[in-house]
This record gives structure tokens, C-alpha cells and sequence, in this order.
């Protein structure tokens, strides 16, 4: 996208983040004004949404005429663990899916601050294991996941590998939050150039989400995880995001545990600007990347 319209984007997101994040908004305000956002983005009308209870969470499928049965992504949407819904994400995980030629799972994991940490991982490993248990080749299998979502792909990541339980061919984190102890620099140094995120929302959402537990907790922020044995993932993140770090520190101590690591950055993009695959060209980019890497894990 060129400069001038990326400027445009950035000044109204910034409004809307004024608006929608603003110290007195609730957490109902801010649900509402993300619903009412996603709904510009549309999937298209050959595109099946299929209701469905995955492991008695609510789900839905999202498939394209592309799709090739055998193959399964599960997505974790974003949106700080208090925010997000089916309909938020349904755009993006459309895209994915059909990109990456697969069956798309989105789910309703529950929320905080009604539902605290570890609820939402305990959905996230339900979801995976009724995949198990449906007959589900964890080789056919990918997770997904934006910003917590990310974070709490890589939890759920963990969390399996604990219990013992098959690893998916591979995973896919856009902008991850992998640290809710908020400790990197890139929440101060990109503060300015990130339309959509501040910090002062992500310490809000975390604490509602800890309900008073350790933030550095390794199931509730994995960059404090240990993560060997953990299935090839591909990070993306925008080099203006307050998240950068945690993307950056993620690779690392990934890589370091042994994992086979692959980190993309895009410059001048923000927060959430997979959202805006149906504009933004870094955006389509950056899925057709991503399916490239998870066709390439898939077992043929």
C-alpha cells in the first residue's frame, strides 16, 4: 500500500482506538465497538460457516471451495483474552483457509474477566483433543492465532506437549502476546507508531485475565515457557508494533530450545494488520507466506 493511504489508515485507526480503548470504556464498550469494526470485513458468499459444539466449546467451521478435507487449521482469535468473538475473526481465518487450501476450526474459548486464566487454555486443549478424537491426523493439523491468540497457540503448544499429547504439524502466530508481564522495550519504543494498541489496554486485559496469578505463570505468558519439542512455527510480526519484542524474544528463546524457528517482519505495518488482508497488500503477502509454510509441514 502506498505511503500516503498507510498514513490515512494509521490516523483513522488511532481515532478509533482513542475511542474504543479510552480509560473509562468498558469491557462491554470495548466488545461492542470491535464487533461493530468487524463487520466491514466480509467473507465471501462461497465461503460455508458451520456451526458446531467442538469438545462442548462452540466453534465454527469455515470452509472454502478450495478446501481439502484431510487438512485442519484451528484458530485462536485475538483480542487481549477479553475481547474477539466468532464473528470478529471469521474474515481472517476465511482467508487462511483458503490459502492454505484446509478446513478452518474457529472457537469460542471463554473470556475474561467473566472467565479467568486458565480457562481459555483449557478450551484451546479441548478443541485439540476432540481433533484427536474425531480422527484427526495431528500431520494434517496446524494451530493458529493473533496476538493472544498467538500467545495462547503456543500455551496450548505446551500444555500438550506436558500432558504427552501429539504435536500438530505446525503453528502460526501473527503479533503474538507471549508476555504479559509487559517487559518489552518495544511497548515503549513503538508506542507512538502503533495505531491500534497501548499498553495501558494490555495491563487492563491481562489483569483481568490473571485475576491476581503470576504474569510471568509459563501457561499464562510462554515466553517463560519451556518450549522444546515444540512443532516448526512461523512468527509475523509488523516492525511498528508495541508487540515487536514479543515476537523477537519468542524466536529467540524458541530457536535456543531447539525448535525450528522461522521470523518475519514487515515494516511500517501495526497491530492486527491481518485484519486488513482484504486491503492491504502486506497483509495478502503475508498469508500466502504463511500458507507457503504450513503447506510445507503438512505430511503429503
Amino acid at each position: 500500500m502506498p505511503d500516503w493511504q498507510l498514513k490515512i489508515l494509521k490516523s483513522i485507526l488511532r481515532l478509533r482506538r482513542f475511542l474504543a480503548l479510552r480509560p473509562n470504556a468498558t469491557i462491554a464498550q470495548q466488545r461492542e465497538a470491535f464487533e461493530e469494526f468487524a463487520k466491514r470485513f466480509t467473507v465471501g458468499r462461497e465461503v460455508v460457516c458451520q456451526p458446531v459444539s467442538a469438545g462442548g466449546v462452540p466453534a465454527e467451521w469455515i470452509v472454502s471451495p478450495e478446501t481439502m478435507d484431510a487438512r485442519v487449521i484451528l484458530y485462536l482469535h485475538g483480542g487481549g483474552y477479553n475481547l474477539g468473538s466468532l464473528h470478529t475473526h471469521r474474515a481472517l481465518a476465511a482467508r487462511i483457509g483458503r490459502a492454505c487450501r484446509a478446513r478452518v476450526l474457529t472457537i469460542a474459548y471463554r473470556l475474561a474477566p467473566e472467565h479467568l486464566f486458565p480457562a481459555a487454555l483449557e478450551d484451546a486443549v479441548r478443541v485439540y483433543c476432540w481433533f484427536l478424537a474425531e480422527g484427526v491426523q495431528p500431520d494434517q493439523l496446524a494451530l493458529a492465532g493473533d496476538s493472544a491468540g498467538g500467545g495462547l497457540a503456543i500455551a496450548t503448544l505446551v500444555s500438550l506437549r506436558y500432558h504427552g499429547e501429539p504435536m500438530p504439524a505446525a503453528a502460526v502466530c501473527l503479533s503474538p502476546w507471549v508476555d504479559l508481564e509487559l517487559t518489552g522495550h518495544s511497548l515503549t519504543a513503538n508506542a507512538a507508531a502503533d495505531p491500534v494498541l497501548t499498553r495501558a489496554a494490555l495491563r487492563a486485559w491481562a489483569k483481568n485475565y490473571l485475576g491476581g496469578k503470576d504474569p510471568r505463570a509459563p501457561f499464562a505468558s510462554p515466553l517463560y515457557a519451556d518450549l522444546h519439542g515444540l512443532p516448526p512455527l512461523l512468527l509475523q510480526v509488523g516492525s511498528e508494533e508495541i508487540l515487536y519484542d514479543d515476537a523477537v524474544r519468542l524466536a529467540e528463546r524458541a530457536l535456543a530450545a531447539g525448535v525450528k524457528v522461522e521470523l518475519e517482519v514487515s515494516k511500517n505495518v501495526f497491530h492486527g494488520w491481518h485484519l486488513f488482508a482484504s486491503k492491504l497488500p502486506e497483509a495478502q503477502q503475508a498469508i500466502s507466506r504463511l500458507a507457503k509454510f504450513i503447506e510445507g509441514h503438512w505430511a503429503a
